[in-house]
């Protein structure tokens, strides 16, 4: 099970947002859709950040004037992982407890989607219970 490749359990179509972005916007999006972190593209689709809580709490404090840009705060030093990559690879970087949300990106930096802590604990518990009793709509792919 912590064999199968990332792309089989990652999340594909991520929201994303882009350097441009206004902090303050991107703030009050990622609050209403209860996001902790969001990947930051470019108009290529290529992963140049991620956009985190922590960022913005952090960023918005200081910005009396609501003009900062997501290129202003992201963090451009970013952990990614491949498609390719196994789920158990995945795991291990979860243990760290430094991330909850991994980008997956091509040998192109093009970003094809997330894996999260979530997505792996779901796809353990799945394949160990395929008929969950309990919270069966939240096990749900």
């Amino acid at each position: 099970m912590l064999n199968e490749q990332v792309r089989t359990i990652m999340r594909g179509n991520p929201i994303v947002v882009s350097p441009e972005d206004n902090v303050k916007e991107v703030s009050e999006m990622m609050v209403r859709k209860r996001l902790q972190q969001l990947p930051v593209v470019n108009d290529k689709n290529h992963l140049v950040g991620v956009i985190t809580a922590y960022d913005l709490w952090r960023n918005l404090l200081g910005d009396k004037k609501g003009g900062k840009t997501v290129g202003d705060v992201m963090t451009k030093s970013v952990l990614k992982i491949s498609p390719k990559d196994k789920v158990g690879t995945a795991a291990e970087l979860f243990i760290d407890q430094r991330f909850k949300t991994i980008p997956v990106v091509n040998l192109r930096n093009e970003l094809k989607g997330v894996i999260t802590a979530f997505d792996v604990i779901r796809h353990c518990y799945k394949k160990e219970y395929p008929n969950p009793i309990l919270y069966r709509e939240k096990l749900k792919d």
